[in-house]
């Protein structure tokens, strides 16, 4: 065999091998997605359907809507699927992702001890409550992860015109399930999604003691990452998974996932919020 021969079935064989890699790759979608969403239960209950209808594996990497927007930022996602809309819009503003497509959403609701020493129980406002526990200098445990819900908290601080510290004020960096294990620890308050809520069992003393507020109100969104800016974003497989998300039957999944007979998120595509 020539020199020359031997060089160009070594190149063959290369291109083959790197073509087979990139198809076995192919098979798959990485979502960088809230805690929520797989801490509750949701994701077991609607991806077997996805990828059983398409062939299309779904890897999530499951973090505060934060650090999955910023997971995102830097190409190593090819979808996001958050609840931080302000957070959700400038991420597409900025050139990161392609369009917000709305796809479900809950509440957020105030939880805390059944003695509820901050008296909040009731309390229609939810900043009313937040201002109430400042006051009394009641434990309260945060996040504190630039999630979606830790995000709508600190809103919710800034409404009521407080910027909270001290020793009642903890700042956990966790997801929701351990923060509210932590809170069921402490005897404190916290603010919860409340699909999260349903799913946790480990309640202790907690219950809800606030909710209703619109400003508890709590959409989720999906986002294609900008196959322009990371071209190696799978954006055929990725806009497939958000277009199943937002169909009928995507939707149906989403209403249908229950525990106790409590339904966790309520589909909202079909309702125009986008």
């Amino acid at each position: 065999m020539t020199k020359l021969k031997h060089l160009m079935l070594a190149a063959a064989a290369s291109l083959a091998a790197t073509t087979g890699a990139a198809s076995a790759d192919d098979t798959y979608i990485t979502v960088a997605s809230t805690t929520s969403t797989e801490q509750s239960g949701l994701f077991d209950h609607i991806l077997p359907a996805f990828e059983e209808e398409t062939g299309i594996e779904v890897r999530v990497i499951a973090q505060g809507t934060g650090q999955a927007l910023e997971t995102g930022r830097r190409g190593d996602a090819d979808v996001v699927f958050v609840h931080a809309r302000p957070a959700e819009e400038e991420f597409v503003a900025e050139g990161y992702g392609v369009e917000r497509h709305g796809v479900m959403y809950n509440d957020f609701i105030i939880v805390g001890p059944g003695s509820d020493p901050a008296g909040i129980a009731g309390t229609q406002e939810a900043d009313e409550a937040f201002a109430a526990i400042a006051e009394a200098e009641a434990p309260f445990a945060s996040r504190g992860d630039d999630s979606g819900t830790n995000q709508a908290e600190l809103a919710l601080w800034d409404s009521a015109g407080i910027a909270p510290s001290g020793g009642w004020y903890r700042e956990l960096g966790s997801g929701m399930g351990p923060t509210l294990n932590t809170a069921a620890q402490m005897d404190a308050y916290t603010l919860a999604d409340r699909g999260t809520w349903i799913s946790f069992q480990n309640r202790g003393n907690l219950e809800i003691l606030v909710e209703g507020d619109e400003r508890l109100f709590n959409p989720y969104g999906v986002i294609l990452v900008n196959p322009k800016r990371y071209p190696h974003v799978k954006t055929e497989k990725g806009q497939a998974f958000i277009d199943w998300l937002v169909s009928g039957e995507g939707q149906d999944a989403i209403a249908s996932y229950k525990l106790d007979g409590e339904q966790l998120f309520f589909p909202s595509a079909s309702d125009g919020e986008s």
